[in-house]
């Protein structure tokens, strides 16, 4: 199948990406034995869509990277594609998240087209130490097999920065839809959105939020930048985020909330005072404090609470709660009871477990 063909078939969920969505970073359930847990992955799958997310990211960070050493990434991906499908989403916008270097991306990409996902979310971190030129051949070589999103990672979880020309240059590449920006850096952020400009791309590649320290302004500023005699405003349309893999049906209400202000072109002060919750509850949750080392042990506590998960135990025995995480966590849901989706979950759990 060419990417032509492939683009087509995927039409509307392009569309459905390209208009904004909230699109939740999958996380990995377990056995005891650290063994897939298909009811509860299952489970955790049909929440996402129930809650109201336009699709979901699945062999991303927080599906954790170890799933391939641990020979998983194909069967987590058949599973969750497979998930969605059954529970009647047929709109749902599948996102495979494909790392290494290049051989290891493109057979990654090849088994995500495969099963029916509609993009690579492209993680070069395997290229530190590389040349620009290198990382932009690697790119297109992945793009010949099926759309590509960017993705900008945090220099803290293993992330290269890259200029404004990298940008550019990535958001010329044909097949390129759309660009998760994560570096939690304002000014690496604006590289990604001036790169795109300069490409003349605004029109064809969607940016999405990834800085989790951001979500909400992420969400509400528009960026005016200047191109030769015109200036070009840019909007960040959706989020794809570990933050937004719990609480979703939260996060799906507030991303409502903040395109309904997008569209009318403006935004209350209490909306804006949302932005520092979120963020003082990523912190929590993710682990700001210990450089992000709790996130994904603290996205497991909280499905751990709801019954979604049995325990909070990684792949990697050393991926682990840091010391005081549980309180700061106990924190956040004493604080912003708002923000939690705790009777969503307990009103469908059982159905999702069926």
């Amino acid at each position: 199948m060419t990417i032509e063909t492939l683009t087509e078939k995927r039409t509307p969920r392009l569309e459905r990406f390209r208009s904004g969505a909230v699109l939740p970073a999958h996380l990995l359930a377990l056995t005891p034995e650290l063994r897939l847990d298909e009811r509860r992955m299952r489970a955790l799958t049909r929440y996402y869509l129930d809650a109201g997310a336009g699709g979901i990211a699945v062999g991303v960070h927080t599906t954790q990277f170890a799933i391939r050493a641990h020979g998983l990434y194909e069967t987590v991906l058949s599973h969750v594609a497979a998930s969605a499908r059954e529970w009647d989403r047929p709109d749902a916008f599948m996102v495979a998240g494909v790392t290494g270097r290049t051989a290891q991306a493109a057979n990654e990409a090849r088994m995500a087209a495969a099963l029916g996902y509609d993009a690579a979310l492209l993680n070069v971190a395997a290229f530190k130490g590389c040349s620009e030129d290198e990382i932009i051949a690697h790119c297109d070589e992945i793009a010949q097999i099926m759309p590509l999103i960017g993705f900008y990672l945090l220099t803290e979880v293993g992330g290269i920065v890259l200029s404004r020309d990298f940008w550019r240059r990535f958001c010329e590449i044909e097949n390129v839809i759309g660009i998760k920006m994560a570096p939690f850096n304002r000014y690496r952020t604006l590289d990604v959105v001036h790169g795109l400009v300069q490409a003349r791309a605004e029109n064809r590649v969607t940016l999405y939020t990834g800085n989790d320290d951001h979500i909400v302004l992420d969400l509400l500023q528009p960026f005016v930048v200047p191109r030769e005699d015109e200036r070009v405003t840019v909007r960040i349309r959706g989020g794809l985020l570990g933050h937004w893999a719990v609480w979703t049906r939260s996060a799906v209400q507030l991303f409502n909330r903040l395109r309904a202000a997008q569209d009318g072109d403006s935004a209350s002060n209490e909306l804006l005072a949302l932005d520092s919750i979120v963020t003082d509850c990523n912190r929590a949750i993710y682990d700001a404090q210990n450089d992000f080392r709790g996130c994904v042990p603290g996205c497991h506590e909280v499905l751990r609470r709801q019954g979604l998960f049995e325990f909070t135990r990684c792949l990697d025995p050393n991926e682990v709660l840091s010391p005081g995480q549980l309180e700061l966590i106990d924190r956040v849901y004493r604080d912003y009871p708002e923000m939690n989706d705790d009777e969503f979950v307990r009103a469908n759990l059982e159905r999702w477990l069926a």
